[in-house]
């Protein structure tokens, strides 16, 4: 799978520059072989391709290979675009070809020539040799549109390379795969690189998917950068392309930065895809309006704050990414300072910095993650400083990200949600004009920060198993949507006003729910969705016709200050430990609600480390809840009496429900052997292991088991009971620790728990560790059998579970009686 993810990502490659060439060498013909719109649906195509390929091969650490695929992606998707709307007659005046062509082009030419001077540095020659080619094409595609002295035949041959490199490597790793690497055409076998890649991968994790932020980052800024310079004539719809594919792929980007963990850089790409959906809507907006867009300064000086307190954040982590941040809130400010925005030479002087620090972060991030030897972006130094303080201290370790139930592929989203919220929120502080709504830039702050990006939020949070978190993000974000769509996009009017208000009234019914829901959550939580009720009661009478003068104001600021504490809360949390600025706690407690509101340790069934890592905890007196051959269990070690006392209060033990023995080999009690009967002993040995838990007579071998005073707490004065489990995991974690006592992992009286899920939901702030492993084999507990008669040759029953008695009676017959 990873040389077809290869082979698919370069044979993508090779079709694209495939068709540029032809298009290219019939460029001087009267009409071109390939036609524009059919050039650009096919390059679109290879597009979504490219990116599928990346992503895929991201999975194994292919941080170069992802890198071009994405550019190429991003870059064909742009180029795609704009072939249609040449073909289509949309970009038919002199120079607009050219216009919207070029700042693609100046930033792609010179992204690919980072990434191919970091391959040639670090060795991956092939990958270099196809970025050096494209970005050769690019720049002399650049050329061709201002000089008819440069002929297109350059552009042609520079693709033609890519195409015959990209074809020969893919069909060599084809062949490669194919005949189980005894086949490899010279220069594609790749089986040392892959040793030195997976070195690497285990030297720590990496967002490899930054890079790609960071050019487009570069394409936005080279839209706007190219107009101050005097390289473009004009700012023009044809430009929106490379504005809006930008905003789409930095999207993207932003949820897979969220599954590589790092949660300030998601957070950043989310920022920025807002200021380039705002950007193409500005280059938009002349074609239904014929003067330029005003800007809602209140938004941008908040965006500002939010840019600056999200940098002094990031420089924690790395100080050169911090410093990075600080150019969008110069952004931000320059906006702010001028009322047509974008179209103003102020903020495009700043897009001229942003372009020359993204291509300069480009090459150190994509060089540090390739190269053994880094370029210095001092994180140690902050750390080092931060270490001598005893006040603030960083989070760190594998529980950084630690999901609220079970598995989760992503970090936490919650600091997106909430800056979104105050984005929003200080959006709408414009009310606009009614005869042209239109006229003011509110739309995108509120449909993308407040809709997209929040369901982005949202479906992260379910993600992670926050339900009514993310249920109340899908809710606000949808509410956003709708709001900003009818209200500033001239939508709303008298005749729809009582149709809007029913649905408002919808909205409100629903959040009065997720209000009542959050009493159980936390005090900050309530808050956040009580405040919103006012920004729905403000949205109800403006459909009526019936808003009080600066209500609306008044209530979107109250929210805005709720959601920006809430901002800085899950900035705070994540960042350090301690709670700095808590959420606070559940206003109203239930008995059984909320077990899994304190995160414990996760780790994957399937891996030894875990195993190992659960046995570590149960020897240091923890209780951890395990996967066994039936359902789940709450276990603690034997030797460790604290421990089976801790068990034994988290589940609030009946005494009809006693706590029970398990081993891994009868060998954990070959000391005590001679304290058994010779009949009990050949049963155990028949029936184990398996799901059958044996209640046999207590004696003086439970002294055996190292648990002194807290042996009251397992079985009855008078028997326990004892098993084997047959599941190897459990088993090899008993071998590990030793005997282990076993109760249910769930509250007395309810039903046996079956998930991981299950074990966060019902003991989450109870036990220290869940090992997890999905769903259990089985939803039916042990059969549960009465050995305490069995030298009288009877057995009876107090649980028949998943083994039926026939066939429990069957081992005792068969193997133990004459």
């Amino acid at each position: 799978a990873e040389s077809l993810h290869s082979s698919i990502g370069l044979l993508g490659i090779s079709a694209g520059s495939l068709l540029l060439a032809v298009h290219f060498y019939s460029l001087p013909r009267a009409a071109p072989l390939i036609p524009s719109t059919a050039l650009g649906v096919l390059l679109l195509i290879l597009s979504s391709l490219l990116a599928y390929a990346g992503i895929r091969r991201s999975l194994r650490n292919a941080s170069l290979f992802l890198s071009l695929c994405l550019t190429i992606s991003v870059f064909w998707c742009g180029y795609g675009v704009l072939f249609i709307l040449g073909g289509q007659g949309v970009l038919n005046d002199t120079g607009d070809f050219r216009n919207a062509l070029v700042p693609g082009l100046v930033t792609f030419t010179l992204a690919l020539l980072i990434i191919a001077v970091v391959g040639f540095l670090c060795r991956e020659v092939i990958l270099a040799m196809i970025a050096s080619a494209v970005s050769l094409a690019s720049a002399h595609e650049v050329a061709m549109r201002y000089s008819t002295a440069f002929g297109s035949s350059a552009v042609a041959c520079n693709y033609m390379i890519v195409c015959l490199v990209g074809g020969y490597f893919a069909l060599g790793r084809i062949l490669y795969f194919l005949s189980k690497e005894k086949i490899a055409f010279p220069g594609t076998d790749l089986a040392k690189k892959k040793t030195r890649d997976q070195i690497q991968s285990t030297s720590g994790s990496m967002n490899h998917f930054a890079v790609t932020g960071l050019i487009l980052n570069m394409l936005s800024a080279s839209v706007f950068g190219c107009r101050l310079l005097g390289v473009t004539g004009k700012l023009f719809i044809g430009q929106v392309p490379w504005l809006w594919a930008a905003g789409i792929y930095q999207i993207g980007i932003c949820i897979l930065s969220y599954r590589a963990m790092d949660v300030l850089m998601a957070t950043f790409f989310g920022f920025t895809s807002i200021l380039k959906f705002a950007g193409g809507y500005c280059l938009l907006y002349p074609v239904w309006q014929p003067e330029e867009p005003s800007f809602p300064t209140p938004f941008l000086v908040v965006f500002s704050i939010l840019f600056a307190v999200l940098a002094l954040f990031l420089t924690l982590k790395s100080p050169v990414d911090g410093l990075y941040l600080l150019f969008y809130v110069a952004y931000c400010i320059a906006l702010a300072c001028r009322p047509k925005g974008f179209f103003e030479g102020g903020p495009q002087g700043v897009d001229v910095a942003i372009f020359v620090a993204s291509a300069l972060m480009t090459l150190i991030h994509l060089y540090n993650v390739k190269a053994s030897a880094k370029i210095p972006t001092g994180k140690g130094a902050v750390k080092a400083l931060l270490a001598r303080s005893s006040f603030l201290k960083l989070r760190e370790g594998a529980d950084l990200h630690a999901p609220y139930l079970g598995y989760s592929k992503y970090a936490d989203a919650e600091v997106l949600g909430y800056a979104c919220s105050v984005l929003a929120s200080f959006a709408i502080t414009m009310t606009g004009d009614p005869q042209a709504p239109l006229a003011t830039v509110v739309i995108p702050w509120v449909v993308v920060a407040g809709g997209i990006l929040k369901l982005l939020g949202g479906s992260v949070a379910f993600a992670r198993g926050k339900t009514l978190e993310s249920s109340a993000f899908i809710l606000y974000a949808v509410m956003w949507i709708i709001w900003g769509l009818t209200r500033y996009g001239g939508l709303s009017g008298t005749t729809r006003s009582f149709h809007a208000a029913v649905g408002i009234i919808a909205f409100m019914l629903f959040n009065g729910f997720i209000v009542f829901c959050t009493l159980f959550l936390n005090i900050a939580w309530f808050f956040y969705s009580l405040t919103f009720l006012l920004i729905a009661v403000s949205f109800l009478l403006d459909a009526i016709h019936a808003l009080p003068a600066g209500y609306d104001i008044a209530a979107t600021l109250i929210f805005g200050l709720v959601s920006f504490y809430c901002f800085l809360s899950a900035l705070f949390n994540s960042t350090f430990e301690g709670s700095c600025l808590p959420m606070g706690r559940p206003i109203v407690h239930l008995s059984g609600v909320g077990g899994g509101m304190t995160k414990c340790l996760h780790l994957p069934a399937r891996k030894a480390s875990s195993v190992k890592r659960i046995a570590d905890i149960l020897k240091n007196g923890g209780t951890c809840g395990i996967p066994t051959d039936t359902v789940y269990v709450l276990v603690a070690a034997c030797n460790r009496p604290d421990a089976v006392e801790k068990a034994h209060q988290s589940k609030r033990q009946a005494q009809d429900r006693p706590m029970s023995l398990w081993i891994s080999s009868l060998k954990q009690l070959e000391p005590a052997k001679h304290l058994f009967t010779r009949l009990l002993w050949d049963f155990m040995e028949a029936a184990w292991p398996s799901p059958i838990s044996l209640v046999v007579p207590r004696g003086e071998w439970v002294d055996f088991l190292g648990m002194k005073d807290s042996a009251k707490y397992v079985g009855t004065p008078q028997s326990i009971a004892i098993r084997i489990p047959d599941c190897s995991v459990t088993t090899h974690l008993i071998d590990l620790v030793g005997p282990i006592v076993v109760t249910s992992a769930n509250p007395t009286g309810e039903a046996d728990t079956t998930h991981h899920n299950q074990v966060y939901a019902k003991l989450g702030d109870k036990v220290d560790a869940v090992l997890c492993d999905g769903p259990s084999p089985e939803n039916i507990a042990s059969t549960v059998v009465d050995c305490t008669k069995i030298d009288s040759g009877n057995i009876g029953f107090f649980r028949v579970g998943i083994i039926p008695k026939s066939q429990v009676k069957l081992i005792f017959v068969l193997f133990l009686l004459p």
